[in-house]
């Protein structure tokens, strides 16, 4: 068996300062609230490659890992895929965007398999997936926002 998570959510800001932002993998821990640190291991081109570290969970456990994300804004897309996949069998990651009447469609879809080992199984992590993207999205959305506003009220004066 094997788990996959679509999620989306409409960003009223504009496509650019969308992609910029949510691709600004150093500043994600001022822009996710799971993750505690981010360090980047490499770049080539259009991919790069880094270790994310959560805030510790209930129990006290740090998770981390290394990451492989490839970005293409011209088709607007990122496809990403755990290198050190942990607990996972395998994760890959597709996030789309699309430019919409009112702002900017964020699509996330993940597509992975948990080890037999694992805390939790496919169904688990799909649950838990679902309920950690929404909530991730909605605080993006309003940072994003928020920073759209901030950066009109500067052009404006």
């Amino acid at each position: 068996m094997s788990g996959h998570t679509e999620n989306d959510i409409t960003i009223a800001a504009p496509l650019d300062l969308v992609w910029d932002i949510t691709n600004d993998i150093e500043n994600w821990p001022q822009l996710f609230s799971e993750y505690a640190s981010v360090e980047v291991l490499s770049r080539e081109g259009d991919k790069t490659t880094f270790r994310l570290t959560m805030h510790p969970d209930d129990n006290g456990t740090v998770w981390s890992w290394v990451s492989e994300r490839v970005i293409d804004r011209r088709n607007r897309t990122v496809r990403a895929r755990r290198v050190e996949t942990g607990p996972f069998a395998h994760m890959d990651i597709h996030w789309k965007y699309a430019e919409i009447p009112g702002g900017t469609s964020m699509h996330w879809t993940q597509d992975f398999a948990m080890k037999p080992d694992a805390p939790v199984d496919d169904k688990g992590m799909t649950e838990l997936i679902n309920r950690n993207s929404r909530i991730q999205m909605e605080l993006i959305r309003d940072r994003i926002e928020q920073r759209d506003r901030e950066l009109r009220s500067t052009t404006v004066s």
